[in-house]
């Protein structure tokens, strides 16, 4: 073999060596860590609005303590406080153990997390024509 070629051939291995080393006692730097995400909700879907509540036109705001795991449900879910009506801080509470959540990461990993959710039933404008039929069934007053 040529001396020219075997050089040209020899070169870049040497080079593409050299750039694979680490200077003595140099340690290579660990790669980063992956960075923190926040707790994300995917599905939230509305409760269903009590049609008694609807009926009488009572809304509210019911605040929960919803704790999310790491699987992205929730795991524990507490009223943190209610609306005033019994029948929204259920229908809320109900609502709210179907969601669904990215959940917060450190390091790459999940981790559980616990928010307060505030759950908003307006009263409604309109009375609903689902109403009527409850207006039926309750006793005649004298």
């Amino acid at each position: 073999m040529n001396r020219s070629l075997r050089l040209s051939l020899t070169a870049p291995l040497l080079l593409l060596a050299a750039c694979n080393q680490t200077p003595a006692g140099n340690e290579q730097a660990a790669p980063a860590a992956p960075a923190a995400t926040e707790l994300t909700a995917v599905q939230t879907p509305p409760p269903q609005y009590p049609l008694e509540a609807a009926c009488n036109g009572q809304g509210g705001t019911t605040t929960l303590k919803v704790t999310v795991g790491t699987e992205g449900t929730p795991t524990d879910v507490t009223v943190a406080h209610g609306s005033g009506n019994d029948a929204l801080d259920q229908a809320a509470m109900t609502a709210v153990k179907t969601w669904k959540f990215k959940p917060a990461t450190r390091g790459g990993q999940p981790f559980a997390q616990t928010i307060n959710v505030p759950v908003n039933f307006p009263a409604p404008q309109v009375r609903p024509d689902a109403c009527f039929s409850l207006d039926e069934k309750k006793p005649a007053q004298s």
